[in-house]
């Protein structure tokens, strides 16, 4: 199995609330443009706009936003930071969630989208995914 599974299957989705698997799911499915590759966010993560309303979000960070209505910028960051911190404890590796998302960012939009809605039908069908 590739790294980026693993990490995604043991890592992440015990931590991500099921309503933002559905949420994530539905993205994959249209192809959402709030759905973003290459960043946490849109606005960025950054001091200055944090309270500011998110209108993108990575796999990650739109599990919190659409699962938990983490709204602001800096919910989602906080969302997304708890979200991989757990993730790399679960391997007790530092920085082992970077294999996923360096996977989710650089592979290309169409292959990401059909490779993570496997992912994601396959968490949502088990029931490790938390409810929310």
């Amino acid at each position: 199995m590739e790294k980026w599974r693993r990490i995604w299957r043991e890592g992440f989705v015990p931590h991500l609330p099921r309503r933002g698997l559905l949420a994530l799911r539905r993205a994959l499915l249209h192809d959402d443009p709030r759905l973003v590759q290459g960043r946490v966010s849109i606005p960025p993560p950054l001091d200055a706009v944090r309270d500011r309303s998110v209108e993108g979000a990575c796999a990650v960070g739109f599990c919190g936003w659409q699962g938990e209505g983490h709204a602001s910028v800096g919910r989602v960051l906080d969302f997304y930071d708890r979200t991989c911190e757990l993730a790399d404890a679960a391997f007790n590796e530092p920085a082992a969630c970077r294999y996923f998302l360096n996977w989710f960012d650089d592979t290309p939009r169409a292959d990401m989208r059909r490779e993570l809605l496997t992912e994601v039908n396959l968490a949502l069908s088990e029931a490790a995914p938390r409810a929310a």
